[in-house]
This record gives C-alpha cells, sequence and structure tokens, in this order.
C-alpha cells in the first residue's frame, strides 16, 4: 500500500489554537507520567474527531491547531469481506520532532465496518516483554490495526531517520523525539492495541522509546482477562476519555466475551474532565443498545431518561467538551461551553 502524502499550510489569524504546540507537545509527559494534559487532550481529540474526513481536512486542522507546515501521511486499507478498514494518519511537525498517529474509527454508514466491530471472537499473540505471554484481544480491532501495521512503522521509521513524511526524500532538522497515539471509537482501540503490541518482537525499540502517551475518545474495550504487565506498564501512559452516557466504552458486552479497560479514565461531567475511580464496565447484554440508538429520534425529555444514547458518542461532542474555554475552535469561532 502506497501512502498518501501532503504538507499542511500556513495559518492566519484567528489561528493558530495553540502558540509554540510543539514545544507543548515535547514538555508534555516528560518524564513519563500518570498525569491527563489538557492541551495534548485537546489537540489529539480535535485530530481523532477530523480522521474521519481526508488527509486534505486532517492536514488543514493541524495546521489550524498548531502544526504548520506539517507533513501529513495516509496508510489505509481495505478489504470488506475480511471487515478490515484500516485507516492511519501520521501528522510530522515541520521540525520534525514530534508526530502524531492518529487512527480512523468506525464510520456510520459503512455497515460493514460495523460488522467488523462486531467480529469479537478472540485473537492471541505473543508479547516478548511478558516472556511470550499469550494475550487475548478483540479479533476484529486486532485485524484491522494489523493490516496497516507495517506501513505505519515503516512512516515512523522515515521519522526516525528525519525524513519527512510529506516528502521522504527531503531531510528535516529534527529526527523524531516524541510521539502521540490517538483514536476515537474503533479508532481509539486500534491505538490502545498499537500502544501494546508495539515492539512485541523487539524489532521496534527506538519507535517505543519516543512513545509519549496513548490518548483515546469513546474507546471500546480491547483485550481479556487477566490482564499482563505489558497492559499496566502502557496503561500509565493510555488516557481514555468517556464521556458518561456514551454506550461504547462499555462495549462489546459482556456475553461475546470478558474484556477489561486499562490505563487512566476520564470521565466528563459538569463540563470538567475527572479521573474515574474505577473502570467503565462492561455491559452484560444488548438491550440497552436499541434504546441508545432510538434515542437520536426521541423527545427531549424521553432521551434524558436514558442512561444511554448514542448522539454522545459523536466525535464532535468530545471534541466540544475538551477544548479550553480560552481558545478558538477549530473554526476560529469561539463557540459556548460544551454541555
Amino acid at each position: 500500500m502506497e501512502p498518501r502524502r501532503i504538507r499542511g499550510g500556513n495559518c492566519r489569524p484567528p489561528f493558530p489554537v495553540y502558540e509554540q504546540l510543539v514545544d507543548a507537545l515535547l514538555s508534555a509527559h516528560r518524564p513519563a507520567a500518570g498525569t491527563r494534559d489538557a492541551i495534548v487532550a485537546h489537540v489529539l481529540g480535535t485530530c481523532a474527531g477530523y480522521a474521519y474526513s481526508d488527509i486534505e481536512t486532517v492536514a488543514t486542522i493541524m495546521t489550524r491547531l498548531g502544526l504548520e507546515s506539517n507533513g501529513c501521511a495516509c496508510v489505509a486499507q481495505t478489504v470488506d469481506v475480511m471487515f478490515i478498514f484500516s485507516t492511519a494518519y501520521l501528522v510530522q511537525s515541520r521540525c520534525g520532532r514530534v508526530v502524531i498517529l492518529c487512527y480512523r474509527g468506525t464510520e456510520p454508514t459503512e455497515l460493514l465496518s460495523w460488522l467488523g466491530d462486531a467480529d469479537v471472537g478472540s485473537d492471541y499473540f505473543s508479547l516478548v516483554q511478558d516472556n511470550a505471554q499469550l494475550l487475548r484481544v478483540h479479533a476484529g480491532f486486532h485485524r484491522n490495526v494489523r493490516a496497516t501495521r507495517w506501513a505505519v512503522l515503516e512512516e515512523l521509521q522515515l521519522a526516525l531517520r528525519g525524513r519527512s513524511l510529506a516528502d521522504p526524500q527531503q531531510s528535516l532538522s529534527h529526527r523524531l523525539e516524541a510521539l502521540y497515539v490517538t483514536g476515537h471509537s474503533l479508532g481509539g482501540a486500534m491505538a490502545a492495541l498499537f500502544a501494546l503490541t508495539l515492539d512485541s518482537d523487539g524489532a521496534d525499540r527506538a519507535v517505543a522509546e519516543r512513545l509519549r502517551a496513548v490518548y483515546t475518545y469513546g474507546q471500546p474495550l480491547v483485550i481479556g482477562e487477566p490482564l499482563p504487565p505489558r497492559a499496566a506498564q502502557v496503561g500509565q501512559i493510555l488516557f481514555r476519555h468517556v464521556r458518561l452516557r456514551d454506550p461504547v466504552p462499555a462495549l462489546p458486552p459482556a456475553a461475546w466475551g470478558k474484556l477489561a479497560h486499562f490505563g487512566h479514565e476520564y470521565r466528563c461531567a459538569d463540563g470538567r474532565w475527572e479521573p474515574a475511580v474505577v473502570p467503565t464496565s462492561q455491559l452484560a447484554g444488548m438491550k440497552e443498545l436499541p434504546k441508545s440508538v432510538l434515542a437520536l429520534i426521541a423527545p427531549e425529555k424521553r432521551r434524558a431518561s436514558l442512561r444511554y444514547t448514542i448522539a454522545e458518542h459523536a466525535p464532535h461532542h468530545y471534541i466540544a467538551a475538551l477544548r479550553p474555554q480560552d481558545r478558538v475552535t477549530e473554526f476560529g469561532d469561539q463557540a459556548p461551553p460544551a454541555s
């Protein structure tokens, strides 16, 4: 698969949203610690939301946020009959020191993509870091990560050599120093699995050493219990964001296979992101799901009475809740605080 490549442009007022964004990304999570960074959360959440679009849009939005003249590459593979719908964007700062790897989530208009999410049979892979212990994972999510994994790693190797992802023949002033991984929904599951499998065979140590943090939004469950030591290690730099009435973080239901969350969970309540005392629990069965979908067309009072509504899973709700009130939106306006 040949990646698509593009270079982002320059911005004009009211952009960029963040001055000196590269510096902010370089200083965050250094040293690695279990503390969420609000700027990183907003930037990565916005990238995850716009990963549902095309490469030109991703490069433009990341330019507006503060990564001007970024190098953007898109790696994608689709195999309908195997339920593979794997798309990854890599956004590289102009200097080359920062790369954001962002996985696209489940596209709402693609039925086969939803079937891939429902393919919850178990896959297993060996973790060298855990003395070759086998880890059980959601089969559909794992297949999508594997579909583009080698191409993604090739792009990251270019960044390690100080090459531009917009034009690999061009040398940049710096090599990769800080890698962030992110995604919304299925994209979040893929981001978490990528981090878990990174350097699982001992071949990608240099990339793994530059992984600063993984931020996910509305991420479903991905791995089975008991959790291996590797999950605890990656969990130190994994920050899962959950809107209270979003049903997806509680999926797939336990009736389809017992899975568990790992990492730090932050929930949005009263407009603030607060650490959760316990992670979101897995739904027992399917009965809540039809109600959450029907809530889209239900009267307002009826929607308010339901435990879940699928509307809360929409990426624009996550982006709005993540944006600091003193910052313009990615559209350049000063929107009211998110509900």
